[in-house]
C-alpha cells in the first residue's frame, strides 16, 4: 500500500474514531461492555501474564480500557491512539494509577514515531481489538520487534476473521424437536480469503461508521512471521451458554459456539 494510500484511510479512519469517542467512551465507560469483561479482558490477561513491575505498551488504547486495568494489575503502561479525542477520554478517566499510565498520541502505522517511544524499553505490547481498524500492520510490526526486550510478546485481539467481519451474516431459526421450540444460532459467511476495507459499525448509534481492514488469518499472521515473531498462544473465546441471554438475536452472547473474536500471542527473540 502506497503511503499516499495509507494516509488516506488513516485520515479517514482518524475522523470517524474522533467522531464517535464520545459515545464510545460513554458505552465503555471504565470497564467495558460485557464483550470486553467475558470475552476479550480475560483472554488477553492470560495470555500476558502480568507481572507486578512490567512495562507494556498498550496499542490503540482508546479510552484506556485495558491500560487502566493492566495498571490495576502493577504494571507500567504506556497508552496510544492516534484518535486524539480517544486519549482526551482516556486522560479524564484515569482517576487511579496515574504515576503507573502515559497516554501519547501516536499513529501506530508511523514506524519512526513508534520507534520514538524507545528501542527495548517495553517487557511486552498489547492491542485490544485494534488491529483490524489499522490500514497497515506491518509497521507496527517491524517496530515491535525494536521496542519489546528480547523474548518479549505482543498479545492482540481482534473480530475473529472467519466468524465476524462485514461479509458475515448472523442468522436465528427455531425448530420443533420432539415437542420443544428450540432456538438456533448460526453465521452465514460469504467472504474470508481476499483482504478488503469496508465501512461498519461498532456500536449501532455510533455517529459515523469506520473503516474495517479485514485480513484473513494468513494475512494477518504471515505479517507477523515476516517480522520475525511466533505464534505459541491462541484462544477463541465465546461467550459461555449459561451467559444470561439476549433479546437481540444479533447479540453474539446468543452464538455461544461460535467465537466472535480471535486473541493471540506473538513471541520475538532476536537471538
Amino acid at each position: 500500500m502506497s503511503n499516499d494510500s495509507t494516509n488516506a484511510l488513516n485520515n479517514e479512519t482518524r475522523d470517524a474514531w474522533n467522531s464517535n469517542a464520545s459515545v464510545w467512551d460513554a458505552r465503555m465507560g471504565d470497564d467495558g461492555n460485557d464483550f470486553h469483561q467475558v470475552l476479550i479482558r480475560p483472554a488477553i490477561e492470560r495470555l500476558l501474564e502480568v507481572k507486578t513491575g512490567t512495562r507494556i505498551l498498550d496499542i490503540g488504547c482508546g479510552n484506556g480500557l485495558t491500560t487502566r486495568r493492566l495498571a490495576s494489575l502493577g504494571a507500567q503502561v504506556v497508552g496510544i491512539d492516534f484518535a486524539e479525542e480517544m486519549i482526551a477520554s482516556a486522560r479524564r478517566r484515569t482517576q487511579q494509577h496515574e504515576t503507573s499510565i502515559e497516554y501519547h498520541v501516536l499513529d501506530a502505522t508511523d514506524e519512526t514515531a513508534l520507534l520514538g517511544l524507545g528501542e527495548r524499553s517495553f517487557d511486552a505490547a498489547v492491542s485490544a481489538m485494534a488491529l483490524m481498524d489499522m490500514a497497515e500492520i506491518d509497521p507496527l510490526l517491524r517496530a515491535l520487534t525494536k521496542l519489546l526486550q528480547p523474548g518479549g510478546c505482543f498479545v492482540f485481539a481482534v473480530m475473529h476473521p472467519c466468524f465476524n467481519n462485514t461479509y458475515v451474516s448472523m442468522a436465528a431459526e427455531v425448530k420443533d424437536c420432539e415437542g420443544q421450540l428450540v432456538s438456533e444460532y448460526s453465521v452465514k459467511v460469504s467472504g474470508y480469503l481476499q483482504p478488503s476495507t469496508t465501512k461498519g459499525l461498532a456500536l449501532e448509534n455510533q455517529p459515523k461508521p469506520h473503516l474495517y481492514f479485514h485480513r484473513p488469518l494468513h494475512v494477518l499472521l504471515g505479517a507477523a512471521f515476516r517480522a520475525g515473531f511466533v505464534l505459541d498462544g491462541l484462544e477463541e473465546p465465546a461467550f459461555p451458554s449459561d451467559h444470561p441471554s439476549n433479546t437481540r438475536f444479533y447479540s453474539w452472547s446468543n452464538f455461544t459456539q461460535i467465537p466472535p473474536a480471535l486473541v493471540a500471542r506473538l513471541r520475538f527473540s532476536d537471538e
